[in-house]
């Protein structure tokens, strides 16, 4: 699963590499992340433009927002199984923008240790979600979102099982695209090349998302 990342780049920066135009909200420097937060993302919506939704996805139907925090992920491999994504995958697709996420490895002791993983070049990059609008008790509408899962890379295979979908510069608007057949579109969901990201180990800090500070990104 991934339960928590960083986005520590400048607005402007963000905007320059995904290549917006406009902006309805300004992150700030996050070190970690953690659901029902708030994030940024960017919508399969025209004109694309750096937006945000609460981490956790809230589908449309439901009566009790609580489902939020168990909806943080979902996998790539049963998308068109589960009622809560198979509309969306077809019709609601985002990216949620990160430079690094973390998971944590199991010790042969059964501790644990958290790992920061990266792209080598340090760049942001879009994790593949499906969002969805949930009308509150008041009346208003709620963006929430979700994180797609799929098969480890190399790197991250000897710390989890599953891997967050970061989608490659190249495919990231084909993912937003609903010209595209289904079929197409899932095939997107791969696990980013190896050979271009870095894992480290950090501070349990990380443990605890009210430590969202600089500190926590440094190696161990």
């Amino acid at each position: 699963m991934c339960g928590r990342y960083t986005l520590t780049v400048d607005p402007g920066e963000l905007m320059e590499r995904f290549d917006l135009k406009a902006a309805d909200f300004a992150p700030p420097a996050r070190y970690n992340v953690a659901p029902t937060q708030q994030v940024a993302v960017i919508y399969d919506e025209t004109p694309q433009v750096l937006s945000n939704a609460q981490w956790g996805l809230i589908p449309s139907w439901s009566k009790d927002p609580s489902i939020g925090s168990r909806m943080i992920n979902a996998r790539a491999e049963t998308l068109l199984e589960k009622p809560s994504f198979r509309n969306l995958v077809k019709k609601r697709r985002c990216l949620v923008l990160a430079d690094s996420l973390y998971e944590w490895r199991t010790n042969a002791d059964g501790t644990k240790t958290p790992m920061r993983i990266m792209l080598k070049s340090h760049e942001a990059f879009g994790f593949a979600g499906l969002w969805d609008a949930w009308k509150t008790p008041e009346g208003e509408w709620l963006k929430t979102c979700t994180i797609i899962t799929g098969e480890p890379n190399e790197i991250v295979a000897p710390i989890h099982n599953r891997m967050a979908v970061i989608l490659p510069r190249g495919i990231e608007h084909d993912w937003l695209n609903h010209d595209d057949e289904i079929g197409h579109t899932l095939s997107l969901l791969k696990p980013y090349p190896a050979e271009d990201m870095i894992a480290y180990e950090v501070s349990k800090k990380i443990n605890s998302p009210k430590n969202d500070e600089p500190s926590v990104l440094q190696p161990v």
